[in-house]
């Protein structure tokens, strides 16, 4: 098959040329101008030519399809109709992940323009050694709050894959599995980024800094200004304790400012796209009460500073809870056990951005969960120690501060 996303005038010399010998299908020019970009009508042909000469392939497909009257829809395409509508719905950025055995899928929604990305051989059983090799086995180590050695490390990634569907039996196999967990989401993450990207070609206005050699973020994908974290997948929806799902994904995609995070219960956002191209609102009834899980709001400082500096200070008022002026210092996590809404007041010192800008107060209400509210004030990006026993001794710090042990 051949999909022809071109100019138009070209459309019937490519007809000429190819429409005999191949299974030609010509669409709308995905760039009809300089300033436009129209990616669904070769997005619905992909998905058309994917059910023909695939989905059809698998045994059963006939039969089913005659069961059902709405579109039969792949995994990736169902959850990203989901995340389309939540965002729309809300009107917010959105950033979901769906972490599996041999793929992990990534979905956004930044500023209306959605965008979904599938990182094949990144996934916690079959592809777990592929992981292994993309991440290296030094960034997975890094994770341990625990030592192991390179040799352990390789040995129980590579048992699992060849056994892929167990699950841990040790608080050691537990940790290794969330730490590879995080590398494959980081991985992910950073993959999705290189193509959540701005139109290239079109003239932008460039400040002065800019100008001067200042390199322009292309991606699409703002952790600050990002407003709702979903995850997905066995890891995180089945971790032991749902504060090690929140910390999974603090860990790996480190989001920037004010961010509520949640995760499907029972990995139902395939069947609710699905379901929301019937009955839309008939999905987002049951997306929010029996699918998504809210863990709660984190909130992040941007900036680095160094360990026991004051970030800011924070104010909370809301049921049972009445801080004033609390001081949070870097290389800290705190958990506040907010189940309700409460009003933040976050007084950042000039260093640190918390979405209102550097130095500036953020002053807003933020929802709670089966978590709570996490202030993250590890600083942004992330660093972990070089020095082994110090990096431990902060791995231990920060789960212990997350009720994660």
């Amino acid at each position: 098959p051949i999909i022809y996303a071109g100019n138009k005038d070209a459309r019937e010399k490519v007809r000429e040329l190819l429409g005999e010998r191949f299974d030609l299908r010509i669409v709308d020019n995905i760039r009809p101008t300089l300033e436009l970009e129209n990616l669904q009508p070769a997005r619905e042909a992909i998905h058309d030519i994917f059910l023909e000469h695939v989905m059809q392939q698998a045994p059963g497909y006939s039969k089913l399809a005659s069961w059902v009257s709405a579109e039969i829809m792949p995994t990736p395409m169902a959850v990203g109709k989901l995340v389309e509508l939540v965002a729309n719905e809300r009107r917010i950025n959105v950033l979901a992940v769906d972490i599996g055995g041999a793929t992990t899928d990534v979905f956004s929604v930044f500023d209306g323009r959605f965008t979904r990305t599938v990182s094949a051989n990144l996934g916690l059983s079959y592809s777990i050694c592929n992981v292994m090799v993309s991440a290296g086995i030094e960034n997975i180590l890094r994770w341990l709050p625990i030592r192991m050695s390179e040799v352990e490390v390789r040995n129980m990634l590579r048992n699992k894959m060849i056994r892929p569907t167990t699950i841990p039996q040790t608080v050691e196999s537990l940790l290794l599995e969330q730490a590879v967990a995080r590398e494959a989401l980081r991985l992910a993450l950073e993959h999705h980024k290189q193509l959540a990207v701005r139109l290239k070609g079109v003239h932008v206005q460039r400040t002065i800094s800019e100008v001067l050699g200042a390199a322009e973020e292309e991606t699409l994908v703002d952790m600050m200004s990002l407003n709702l974290i979903i995850g997905s997948g066995g890891v995180l929806s089945h971790a032991p304790k749902r504060n090690q799902a929140m910390l999974m994904l603090l860990d790996a995609f480190q989001p920037e400012g004010v961010t509520e995070i949640a995760v499907d219960s029972i990995f139902m956002m395939p069947h609710l796209g699905v379901l929301s191209q019937v009955h839309p609102e008939a999905a987002m009834q049951v997306f929010r009460h029996d699918c998504l899980i809210p863990l709660g709001t984190a909130i992040a400082p941007k900036g680095e500073g160094k360990d026991d500096e004051v970030v800011g200070r924070l104010s909370v008022v809301g049921k049972d809870f009445n801080i004033v002026g609390m001081e949070i210092k870097f290389g800290e996590i705190y958990l506040l056990r907010v189940g309700d809404a409460v009003r933040i007041r976050f007084e950042p010192t000039r260093q640190f951005d918390v979405g209102a800008g550097y130095g500036k107060v953020w002053d807003g209400m933020v929802n709670g969960g089966v978590v709570g509210v996490v202030i993250d004030a590890r600083g942004r990006p992330l660093k972990l120690s070089d020095d082994d026993n110090k990096r431990m001794e902060q791995l231990r710090k920060w789960l212990t501060a997350m009720d994660c042990i």
